[in-house]
């Protein structure tokens, strides 16, 4: 039987510790939740490999070292509610939910939707919210968010999900470049967003967030 236990903390202190992630919440959360639970089966034995998880359709779990540094990034507080945009099978929220508040988790797809639903309960996950809709138009209704995540790359950030955000608020994305992956980190203020360099990293740009003619960073 794999001791998937001894896996987790191997990627903790191969992939996570080593690329300046300390921040013990992030750290604790990244031991306590079983990736393995939140991948397809018959790719469980991958589950902690140091790669973004390929589940098709333009769609990934972000590799572990991603997903860290993004939260290690966004400094996400225990009293702040997040919007975690692609949350897929559900693993970026269980980790965000032993960080924050609450999480509001936007799925598009119906299918991963019910899974995430179903795997969030099943780890007694409950401050998590799963709204099933378009990624690119969030979840107004339970806004305004403190942080938002984006599971995956961009190129083109939509204008209703900045809308979303607090002012003071923050959100993390992975601008790709052509094949260069640039994540940053964008700070409200005074309605407008505030880009900061933050690492390099690479996943496929998201269905709905391609390059739009007039967008410009």
């Amino acid at each position: 039987m794999t001791d998937y236990a001894a896996r987790r903390t191997v990627m903790v202190d191969t992939q996570v510790r080593p690329s300046d992630v300390t921040k013990f919440p992030i750290i604790d959360a990244m031991l306590s939740v079983p990736r393995e639970a939140f991948v397809p089966r018959d790719m469980r034995e991958a589950a902690y490999v140091g790669e973004n998880i390929d589940l098709g359709g333009g769609r990934v779990i972000l590799d572990p070292r991603t997903l860290a540094k993004m939260l290690d990034a966004l400094d996400v507080r225990g009293d702040e509610l997040v919007l975690d945009i692609g949350c897929s099978r559900g693993y970026s929220s269980a980790v965000i939910a032993r960080m924050a508040e609450a999480v509001v988790a936007v799925e598009e797809d119906a299918d991963m939707a019910t899974e995430a639903q179903g795997l969030l309960a099943e780890n007694g996950v409950d401050n998590v919210v799963l709204h099933q809709g378009p990624l690119t138009q969030g979840a107004a209704e339970h806004g305004p968010y403190d942080v938002i995540v984006v599971q995956g790359a961009v190129a083109h950030l939509p204008a209703e999900l900045t809308e979303q955000l607090k002012e003071g608020g923050r959100v993390a994305c992975l601008f790709m470049e052509e094949t260069l992956g640039v994540v940053r980190i964008g700070y409200k203020i005074d309605g407008h967003l505030t880009w900061r360099f933050a690492f390099n990293a690479s996943a496929p740009v998201l269905p709905g967030f391609e390059r739009q003619a007039a967008f410009t960073l």
